[in-house]
């Protein structure tokens, strides 16, 4: 590999930048985290993921913002705290990103029991594999400073360490490569799947004149619900593909690494995970987002009903019951247009 590029200077304006996409991450990541505790209807499995992601997320952004805080300039021994917490939570962030694609995957398409076993598998991978790198990254002193060439103020991967291609592979790169790949790959699986039960769905309610006029009531839902599956993977890749394009312009040694536009998408990308979750699942989510500002407003409101279907903003609503409509194909969840 050609020698290291000169450090990056960051600016006081993209350390601001970069500084409050942090606080804006680390309170959507708190909002997602008390939206789960303070309302026990909304503990549906996929949003049990989704607390797990945000306090990933949480960790993640505190670290960063000390890190741009800070701007180190050598290794010293809070830059390697620093290091080993962003190391293990952004990559605990990866892994429970595609966790949650990976159980709606399972439930929706697979039609497959889920259990406490998966949900077990899903933290001993998630937090065991982050966390056994990043012992061996500082075990083996390969957490320091790296000149943000492939950072944004923070420590990552020394600059000094050899094999330090290896070790940004194994503590980010590959797992982030890896998301990529695998998350619009679940989400089209899904949405392809949803559409084709709406539409057996569809099909069926025609035959039955008594119940014609409800069919078009699915059709908003599912087409949020499918705008929402196309979003997920979408926003990630917008997020995160800067910190990878300055990584491969590491690799080639290019002195573009260094542009300013680009340190910032970084910054901002790596940090603003915590928030863009939150804008996804509380402000664009109607049922959650209708109780939390009924809470701020310390209003009631008299139409909202919260039996437990309503609360798992992930499902759709079972279509109107009627002993003559055949099949379970027809009230198979799907995701939520909420």
């Amino acid at each position: 590999m050609p020698g290291p590029l000169p450090p990056t200077e960051v600016y006081a304006s993209e350390r601001v930048v970069v500084l409050v996409s942090c606080v804006l991450s680390f309170l959507g990541s708190s909002l997602l985290v008390c939206t789960h505790a303070l309302w026990p209807e909304l503990r549906t499995r996929p949003r049990q993921l989704l607390l797990y992601l945000s306090l990933a997320d949480l960790l993640s952004a505190l670290s960063y913002f000390y890190g741009v805080l800070q701007d180190f300039d050598r290794t010293s021994w809070d830059c390697v705290l620093q290091g080993a917490l962003s190391t293990f939570s952004n990559t605990s962030s990866f892994f429970w990103t595609m966790a949650i694609a990976l159980y709606l995957y399972i439930t929706i398409v697979r039609g497959s029991p889920t259990g406490t076993g998966l949900l077990c598998c899903f933290h001993v991978v998630s937090w065991g594999v982050p966390l056994g790198i990043t012992v061996a990254a500082v075990a083996l002193k390969k957490i320091g400073y790296d000149a943000s060439n492939v950072s944004v103020g923070w420590c990552w991967v020394n600059l000094d360490a050899e094999d330090r291609v290896l070790w940004m592979l194994l503590t980010g790169k590959v797992w982030e490569i890896l998301a990529y790949v695998t998350l619009p790959v679940l989400y089209i699986l899904i949405k392809k799947h949803i559409n084709r039960a709406v539409s057996i769905l569809l099909l069926s309610l025609s035959e039955y004149r008594p119940i014609l006029s409800r069919a078009p009531a699915f059709q908003p839902r599912t087409s949020i619900a499918d705008k929402k599956l196309i979003l997920i993977p979408v926003i990630f890749i917008i997020l995160r593909i800067w910190s990878t394009v300055r990584f491969i312009l590491t690799l080639c040694n290019s002195p573009a690494v260094q542009n300013s536009v680009l340190v910032v998408l970084h910054g901002i990308g790596n940090t603003f995970q915590g928030g863009a979750n939150c804008i996804m699942f509380v402000l664009c989510t109607r049922v959650v987002r209708t109780r939390l500002f009924s809470s701020i407003c310390c209003c009631h409101y008299d139409e909202l009903d919260w039996p437990l279907q309503r609360s798992n903003d992930w499902q759709c609503p079972e279509p109107h019951k009627n002993k003559d409509v055949p099949g379970p194909e027809r009230t198979k969840p799907l995701l939520s247009s909420t």
